[in-house]
């Protein structure tokens, strides 16, 4: 019996390659870099105050360019390479040659070339999260040179470490199953760690920072959501079971979540907040990330309930009784929405991680359970090692982050500002790229009453009469 020709294997299409695995992993790739290009700079973009807009989208789009290509040249193979440490790889310009590119990869039924482009979009994602902290304030020729630098000495590691199948704590048996430490805990820390170093915002754009397009903010939000079909959904390496009931859990904790933070924000402030929603979104989509594969739809659900209330809790309420937190300048609270969620979402992986799931995902090892089910078979030990490793997990990634990005925020200091001018500070987009996202309205002004509005108009008038 002979197979279609379409199956069969030839120079294009070897016999190791999976042809639906290669389509829905580079779509899936697709899908999380749609997330940063537009949905992050469109994000960036509207949800700042006016005369920081263009500033805010651009250093979105320059970190995603800057990433690809270190990414290329030495990212990937530091961070999914040959280890040169038990926490790192070695660099390996090789990347770039067609023979690595189209050999079949570490994982997947694909070649390297996929696994490149799809490992790529995670780790542009993870600098342009940090942004979020430091957006209002920081020199662009300073943000030009951290890119690069944290990329190289963070991101690869956490990536190695966690993801590699030579990485240390991957060994250990942390489970992460889609970034919710390699990313959103290392953008939280990292971001928090940046601005502590940058310094805060002017005190008039700490008071008041009010988003200039609300409905371009929630354009942003949701090419974010729905692109987190392919973050969490090709975790796996291939289309099969365990990415489709990530897909599922994704959206069911992610739309939890809004919800929570959203009748929070009623119940306490009266009124439902878009930009609250947005938070709650985040935070949910977040909080599954690590567990998206590995835990049952009510397990889902239970999960957004808790990222919906205690992140809101951390940044509504703890934030402002706890001194440090209160003076250093996270301008899109990424410490609570990815921080935190991180976290929560990692630690919560430990209890809630069902083992027939984990075996999908993890293979027969054993040692994968969550401590609930664990407890239930009589294997709590194994459960409570599980949280244990959770924990270390967060631990390295919080240590490795605040020493690793305070070094490189003093370096870069060294060579060029950390903060803009006091004038560009004032200006906002004119003055650092001469350019600006509108060209009539000011902050919060209607056109009446801006310098072009009839009110203006009208009092110059009489001015010139007189």
């Amino acid at each position: 019996m002979s197979l279609p020709s379409s199956l069969l294997p030839s120079e294009g299409a070897p016999e190791w390659l999976n042809k639906g695995d290669n389509s829905w992993q580079l779509t899936a790739a697709t899908l999380v870099g749609l997330q940063s290009v537009p949905g992050l700079v469109i994000l960036y973009g509207s949800v700042v105050k006016k005369k920081w807009a263009v500033n805010s989208a651009f250093m979105a789009l320059y970190a995603f360019a800057a990433v690809l290509i270190c990414w290329c040249i030495w990212g990937f193979s530091m961070a999914f390479g040959e280890p040169l440490l038990p926490f790192w790889g070695r660099p390996d310009a090789n990347v770039l040659e067609q023979k690595f590119l189209l050999a079949q990869g570490f994982a997947g039924l694909y070649p390297n070339a996929t696994l490149v482009y799809f490992q790529f979009v995670f780790a542009a994602i993870t600098p342009i999260l940090i942004a979020g902290s430091l957006l209002g304030r920081m020199n662009f020729k300073a943000w030009m040179l951290f890119v690069p630098l944290w990329l190289t000495f963070s991101y690869t590691i956490g990536a190695f470490s966690l993801w590699s199948p030579n990485g240390f704590l991957f060994k250990a048996g942390v489970m992460d199953f889609a970034g919710g430490y390699v990313i959103h805990l290392s953008s939280g820390i990292a971001g928090l760690t940046a601005a502590y170093w940058v310094g805060p915002r002017v005190a008039k754009d700490r008071e008041r920072f009010p988003p200039n397009n609300i409905l371009l903010t929630l354009t942003g939000a949701g090419l974010l959501w729905l692109g987190w079909t392919g973050f969490n959904g090709g975790a796996p390496y291939a289309a099969n079971l365990a990415a489709s009931i990530a897909i599922v859990n994704t959206h069911l904790c992610t739309a939890t979540s809004l919800l929570v933070w959203l009748f929070l924000d009623m119940f306490f402030f009266s009124k439902p907040s878009v930009i609250g929603a947005v938070q709650g979104m985040i935070t949910g989509l977040v909080c599954i990330t690590p567990a998206a594969g590995l835990v049952q739809p009510w397990a889902a659900i239970i999960m957004g309930v808790l990222s919906g209330s205690i992140p809101w809790f951390t940044m509504m309420v703890l934030h402002k009784k706890i001194q440090f937190l209160k003076k250093v300048d996270d301008t899109l609270a990424v410490f609570h929405t990815h921080g935190i969620a991180g976290s929560l979402g990692g630690i919560l992986t430990g209890i809630l991680a069902d083992p027939r799931l984990n075996r999908l995902f993890f293979g027969d090892d054993p040692s994968y359970v969550g401590l609930a089910y664990a407890i239930k078979m009589g294997r709590a030990t194994a459960g409570l090692r599980q949280i244990g490793m959770q924990f270390a997990g967060i631990g390295f990634i919080l240590a490795l982050n605040v020493v690793i990005t305070s070094v490189i925020c003093l370096l870069i200091k060294l060579v060029v500002p950390l903060r803009l001018s006091e004038e560009e500070l004032q200006v906002g987009d004119d003055a650092i790229h001469g350019e600006d996202a509108y060209a009539v309205w000011g902050d919060g002004e209607t056109y009446e009453k801006s310098i072009h509005g009839y009110e203006n108009f009208a009092s110059a008038k009489a001015e010139e009469m007189a």
